[in-house]
């Protein structure tokens, strides 16, 4: 198995260390097996593979969310659990509280945190004009489309300022312009915010504009098989990349990386 060499980069330090992971879920079958994944402090990581492969439940595992069966897994020198401060989970469908408005949503995980009334509000309105919904800021969820739905998800991840985030599968259900559009909104809040992210996704050309590495999981649940170092330049633009030739070429690369992992 081909391990992932993160820690190979500089003096960063290590956020996210996994060693000889295996998830059961109580079955005689192991779902993940010996997996071996660095993230270091401020990376951007895509995860992609087959469906099934355990890309979730790895994500599910550094949140506290999944216990492991054996091996170690930390999160900046400690291990794992639900509800850490340090860490946001964006998911697939955006969650966003229907009785409250785009600003309400922003306002809330700040509310959560036991941020002052004044200053949630002047934060979620600042994060709100980032993703360029400042015009729509007193609408509720009912009167937005799906990628300004996705706009406040990512406005109210960011407005509380966490140093890791988990984000899977967060633009699966956007068509292919909407997804340009949010993917150069999400490089420029992560740009900004310098966190690290653990980014699932199954989108090849989503994974190359938005990581700094794309690890590639076996179809098997034995953790990573590959890894494709994106060496794009940044600030990157999503719309810009499409016609640049390096990005097809990881493009090819990982293509082949991806069905060479499902067999």
């Amino acid at each position: 198995m081909v391990r992932d060499a993160g820690a190979a980069d500089g003096d960063r330090p290590v956020d996210i260390s996994v060693r000889g992971l295996a998830v059961t879920f109580g079955q005689p079958r192991n779902v993940l097996t010996d997996v071996d994944v660095t993230v270091l402090r401020g990376e951007f990581v895509a995860l992609i593979g087959a469906s099934g492969c355990g890309k979730t439940t790895l994500l599910n595992v550094v949140a506290g969310l999944v216990p492991a069966a054996s091996g170690t897994v930390t999160i900046a020198g400690t291990p794992p659990a639900a509800g850490r401060r340090d860490i946001c989970y964006v998911l697939a469908r955006d969650a966003l509280l229907p009785w409250r408005t785009v600003m309400g949503n922003v306002e809330y995980g700040l509310e959560l945190s036991g941020i002052g009334r004044e200053e949630r509000a002047r934060r979620a309105a600042a994060y709100v004009d980032r993703v360029g919904l400042a015009h729509a800021r007193d609408l509720y969820p009912s009167r937005l489309s799906q990628g300004m739905r996705q706009r406040v998800s990512l406005a109210r991840a960011f407005a509380v300022g966490r140093s890791l985030y988990l984000m899977d599968e967060p633009f699966s259900a956007l068509d292919s312009q909407t997804k340009l559009v949010l993917h150069d909104q999400l490089l420029g809040l992560w740009e900004s915010s310098r966190a690290t992210v653990v980014f699932v996704t199954h989108d090849i050309g989503e994974a190359i504009t938005l990581a700094d590495r794309v690890l590639v999981m076996s179809r098997k649940g034995t953790g990573v098989v590959d890894e494709i170092r994106v060496d794009l330049a940044r600030p990157r633009s999503a719309e810009a990349l499409q016609a640049d030739a390096h990005y097809h070429d990881l493009y090819r690369r990982t293509w082949t990386s991806l069905k060479a992992s499902a067999q």
